[in-house]
């Protein structure tokens, strides 16, 4: 099977339209970590992705027939640049059907390379749908962002380049992983011609695929995906990709959002530019790694896979990346309600900057206060500040882990009113369009009083939501159906740690 793809990868025509991108030193990282560190850079590619190699691949290989006919695609990112940026090249038309929540950016990316453009349902499934319908009903021809064997070799010519650019000792590639096309395509070629190199896939803790199918031992579909790594966002690996992953890939890292965000920022610093999320995973894993591991010497390669980032969402990566680095704490913590608790608080802080502070007065005789504080993964860890203010009589939470915190809590502190009871507080994603609040608001239908509410725009396709509702115990029964009828995700925060201390 691995000969088969590898003849595929060598014959693949990608450099009409792609380019073959540099493998660059990450000389900060590098030194910071006591390895070599290499990225190689995709994000320089024409669409900002690797993903035009297989789309190009793939579509270069159709038949005079087949390109008569045009072809289409179901895309909320990256692929769908890429078929459209192929398709203008080859003279083919390109129908790329997206749902109506995807970011602008991408929209005018993909109508800026001449694909047009059919916005349809709220999430990708629905967009899909619609994509395998115009194959039934107008004989296009469908191109799969990942399950599809031209497209993986396609993407295996990163392999190809990196082999060829590293001629000297190469320890371990890691890979950013969502429907498994990139990794399929990298380690099929490694793996023949280098079978000593380890291929590691790198997934969001909250979409993690192809971790599960290992786990398995066959492909499971995720319950649910985090939104936040929106290139990877995929709830089952492809077919293809995972009959060759299952049987060599090395293993597979999971990492947060946090360690995300601080691995864009280990890029920006390095290099100057700024990775979308999905296209940081690599550095992340290579992070993790090298702590569990311990290794000094080695030389590892991150695919740096794709730059598509709307520039809102930079707001939110510039929060999270100092608690990815360890290099923030946020924690709660009680001081009494008296004149020069403050300074004694202060005084037990020392010399660390404090980055976040608020207050909220509790009764007359103690406050909470949320703050953040700067630390240091080694010489100052976030326990020492912990264990140190435990030490010095203040009671202390630790929230730099805790997502509703992180989101909503630091942003709400002095909201609570005494009068509220029954309150159940739960966590949503919602889709970014228009009439996604009201159709909560209906669905709800006004059964219970909406006590507490907070939202933030992540620039992305979701929207961050806490909301409290006043269900007496006679109806609790009733919540989750009502729920699930909204059709969101959500989670259930009424016991979180946080909101006790600051609105509960």
């Amino acid at each position: 099977m691995l000969e088969q793809y590898v003849k595929k990868t060598l014959t693949s025509r990608v450099y009409d339209v792609a380019e073959e991108t540099p493998l660059q030193p990450a000389r900060q990282l590098s030194e910071r970590l006591g390895n070599q560190i290499l990225l190689k850079r995709e994000d320089l590619q024409p669409v900002y992705s690797f993903k035009i190699r297989g789309a190009y691949n793939k579509i270069a290989q159709l038949s005079a027939e087949e390109r008569s006919r045009g072809v289409v695609t179901a895309s909320a990112g990256n692929h769908a640049q890429g078929v459209a940026l192929a398709a203008k090249y080859l003279g083919i038309k390109a129908t790329i059907v997206m749902p109506r929540t995807t970011p602008e950016l991408k929209v005018q990316g993909v109508r800026a390379r001449g694909g047009k453009v059919v916005l349809h349902g709220d999430a990708f499934p629905e967009a899909l749908a619609h994509s395998l319908k115009l194959v039934e009903e107008k004989g296009l021809v469908y191109i799969h962002p990942y399950d599809d064997e031209y497209v993986i070799a396609g993407q295996g010519t990163v392999a190809m380049e990196i082999l060829r650019q590293q001629q000297g000792p190469l320890d371990a590639i890691f890979v950013p992983v969502g429907g498994g096309g990139l990794i399929a395509g990298i380690v099929a070629y490694v793996k023949y011609l280098r079978p000593e190199i380890k291929v590691i896939g790198v997934e969001p803790d909250d979409s993690n695929c192809l971790q599960q199918a290992l786990a398995d031992g066959e492909r499971t579909v995720l319950p649910q995906v985090g939104l936040f790594t929106d290139g990877v966002a995929v709830a089952q690996i492809g077919e293809r990709p995972f009959e060759i992953c299952k049987d060599y890939v090395d293993e597979v890292i999971t990492v947060s959002t946090d360690e995300v965000c601080a691995a864009i920022k280990d890029i920006y610093e390095d290099t100057r530019s700024i990775t979308e999320p999905a296209g940081a995973l690599g550095v992340a894993g290579i992070k993790k790694y090298i702590a569990r591991e311990g290794i000094t010497g080695q030389v590892l390669v991150a695919v740096d896979s794709g730059a598509n980032i709307n520039f809102d969402r930079l707001r939110h990566v510039a929060e999270r990346a100092e608690l990815g680095e360890k290099r923030e704490a946020i924690i709660a913590v009680t001081i009494p309600e008296q004149p020069g608790s403050f300074k004694t608080f202060c005084q037990a802080i020392g010399k660390r900057q404090i980055t976040e502070f608020n207050y909220r007065y509790n009764s007359e005789r103690e406050a909470h206060i949320f703050v953040g504080v700067q630390t240091h993964p080694e010489h100052d860890p976030r326990e020492a500040l912990v264990e140190g203010l435990r030490e010095k009589g203040f009671p202390v939470l630790d929230l730099s882990e805790d997502e509703m915190a992180k989101l909503h809590i630091r942003y709400m502190v002095g909201g609570h009113s005494a009068a509220i009871n029954d309150e159940i507080v739960l966590r949503f994603e919602f889709p970014e369009r228009p009439g996604a609040l009201f159709n909560f608001l209906n669905k709800l239908g006004g059964r219970w009083n909406i006590s507490m509410f907070h939202y933030r725009n992540h620039g992305a396709a979701d929207g961050r939501v806490v909301a409290g509702l006043q269900v007496p115990e006679a109806d609790r029964h009733l919540l989750p159906a009502a729920l699930e009828a909204i059709g969101y995700p959500y989670w259930d925060e009424s016991e979180n740690p946080a909101y006790k201390l600051f609105l509960g």
